[in-house]
């Protein structure tokens, strides 16, 4: 393990309060609601398809790991509609179950105890290309107030904030695919600060024509048209990604208060870092020092982790770079590691709060779910890629990894319950 470097060894926060997760709430690809999406990912259910939101049948890349069977009025009140993106229904569908998960009234809180901090990568795209297509083909008065606010990546947090009377601290990150995993982090120095609890995690949806354009723009999706080869991380054929949407929430508490209150604790969150890359071809991506980081804010070390949930992007270059980097920590082959995510695709900020999850789950159950589609892991990437079906273990640590578009790294780990 390479040594914490010493400007770096003053982001490891002081310990002293535990962060305890006792709520989780997932509206993803495959399951609204944490139970049924983790059967799913156990089933080894492939929640990639076709596009069906809308016709994607000019655009070179055609699948999506889309969110079924979730009914917008089921979770959002008939006045919210017209205020609302889907991704924030689904971020106030999943802090609802999250909530009700941890058995948390904020209201018998004093004010001020409970606060709310999401990830989100794109804002309200879906609602904000409505209003555009208002605006060019109607004309300006055909622009409704609430794009004013809809669009915003932190209409999430505000929601939320809202509905449940979270008047704490709030605020929203804005770091792609590595989000979910910074607000849990920004969410655990507030309650360092004395914040009672925060619900946190990321939530993320733009499966429209512009989120789709803006997607394609970097030039990083796969155009394989067969659901179960389009998206393999670590494969020798790997391609590219497939995006989905939704993501994950939890309840995040100081862990002697919500055993105090007799609270379930899913797991507790003993470890978070993140670094940035480098400017291109000035300097090696530094995912295996947010890795180092963590671990060192947890105070545990490389042979103390029994699972690596990966970030797992599905393009080479970048495969082979986080394998590189887990062989550099533990050893080549060294600890098993799994990328869930192969059925759902990446989900921007919402994709590493789901990997958080799974990780929680798979602490709690003892098993590690797998990483479906990949048929041969490439020799010059030297992980013990978990693959096919789930795999029984004995768990008491995780590590998740996460990389954002532009440099973004981050890491967490993540400890069973007591």
């Amino acid at each position: 393990m390479t040594a914490v470097a010493p400007e770096e060894a003053g982001l490891i926060a002081a310990r002293g309060v535990e962060a305890a997760v006792t709520g989780i709430g997932v509206v993803a690809p495959g399951g609204v609601g944490t139970e049924q999406w983790w059967a799913a990912v156990l089933r080894g259910e492939n929640a990639i398809g076709p596009v069906t939101r809308f016709d994607a049948s000019g655009y070179p890349a055609r699948l999506a790991g889309e969110v079924t069977g979730f009914v917008d009025a089921d979770h959002v009140t008939s006045r919210l509609l017209p205020q609302t993106d889907r991704v924030t229904r689904f971020a106030l569908a999943a802090a609802a179950e999250a909530l009700g998960d941890a058995d948390l009234d904020p209201a018998r809180l004093p004010d001020y105890a409970v606060g709310v901090v999401t990830a989100n990568g794109s804002g309200g795209f879906e609602f904000g290309q409505h209003e555009l297509q208002a605006l060019w083909s109607k004309g300006s008065r055909h622009v409704g107030a609430y794009q004013s606010f809809a669009w915003f990546y932190a209409a999430n947090s505000g929601q939320i904030s809202i509905r449940h009377g979270l008047r704490g601290p709030s605020g929203v990150i804005v770091s792609e695919q590595a989000g979910g995993l910074d607000a849990v982090a920004q969410a655990r120095r507030q309650l360092r600060k004395g914040i009672r609890a925060v619900v946190t995690g990321g939530v993320d949806s733009a499966l429209c024509p512009w989120g789709w354009t803006a997607q394609l723009a970097d030039g990083g999706l796969s155009t394989c048209d067969d659901p179960d080869r389009a998206y393999l991380p670590f494969d020798a054929e790997a391609s590219g990604h497939v995006v989905g949407e939704g993501g994950a929430l939890f309840v995040l508490e100081d862990g002697d208060a919500a055993r105090g209150r007799g609270a379930t604790v899913h797991g507790t969150i003993a470890g978070c870092a993140a670094t940035f890359d480098p400017a291109p071809g000035t300097g090696e991506p530094r995912l295996l020092a947010a890795a180092e980081l963590a671990l060192a804010d947890a105070g545990v070390t490389p042979g103390d982790i029994d699972v690596v949930f990966a970030d797992g992007a599905g393009e080479r270059n970048a495969d082979r770079a986080e394998a590189q980097a887990l062989a550099a920590l533990f050893g080549p082959y060294g600890v098993p590691v799994t990328a869930p995510k192969s059925m759902t695709g990446r989900l921007s900020a919402g994709g590493s709060a789901l990997d958080l999850a799974a990780a929680l789950l798979a602490l709690r159950d003892q098993v590690i779910p797998p990483t479906t589609g990949t048929a041969r892991v490439d020799d010059d990437c030297p992980v013990e890629l978990v693959t096919g079906r789930p795999r029984p273990a004995v768990l008491r640590t995780a590590l998740v990894l996460a990389r954002g578009r532009g440099g973004f790294n981050a890491a967490t780990v993540v400890r069973a319950a007591r």
